[in-house]
């Protein structure tokens, strides 16, 4: 790939590795964001309506789906960013949309104060388990992927 002229057959392989566990990922998160959006907007708006969360899981697909499959189909030395951090983006839209209906934001400590600043409502994702159990195992499968890619390039 891009940091190896004549990549070993081995190193091929673990490359479309990595590429079919980003894959999964992807796919995981496809498949968990629905039910997080949801779940997110009816804990701090209880009354929140069917129509209300399906237009914000809307958005919040059209923004953070696209992102996260162009960070996860880049060689490993290009994902200059988490695709967890990509993720993270949707707090912001949920949020929006909490803020437009009035729900007041959420009592947090000064380490997710610190943490996340502008996530009054207190919705960031730690992990990809917060998703769903899937996502979470899927991207502790891309991690170690990754890891693995990425010391096999550049160990000295």
């Amino acid at each position: 790939m891009a940091s190896t002229p004549n990549p070993s057959p081995a190193a091929v392989e673990d490359d479309a590795a990595l590429a079919e566990r980003g894959a999964r990922l992807a796919d995981a998160v496809t498949a968990a964001l629905p039910g997080w959006v949801g779940r997110s907007l009816r804990l701090r708006a209880p009354e929140v309506t069917g129509e209300v969360v399906a237009a914000v899981t809307a958005e919040v697909e059209a923004d953070v789906l696209p992102r996260l499959r162009a960070l996860l189909a880049l060689d490993v030395d290009e994902q200059h960013q988490s695709p967890l951090a990509v993720v993270r983006r949707a707090a912001a839209t949920v949020g929006g949309a909490l803020d437009a209906m009035g729900a007041p934001p959420a009592e947090r400590d000064d380490h997710q104060r610190n943490l996340f600043p502008d996530d009054d409502h207190d919705l960031v994702p730690a992990t990809f388990a917060d998703l769903s159990e899937e996502a979470g195992r899927a991207g502790i499968e891309w991690g170690a992927a990754k890891a693995f890619v990425h010391r096999r390039r550049h160990r000295g």
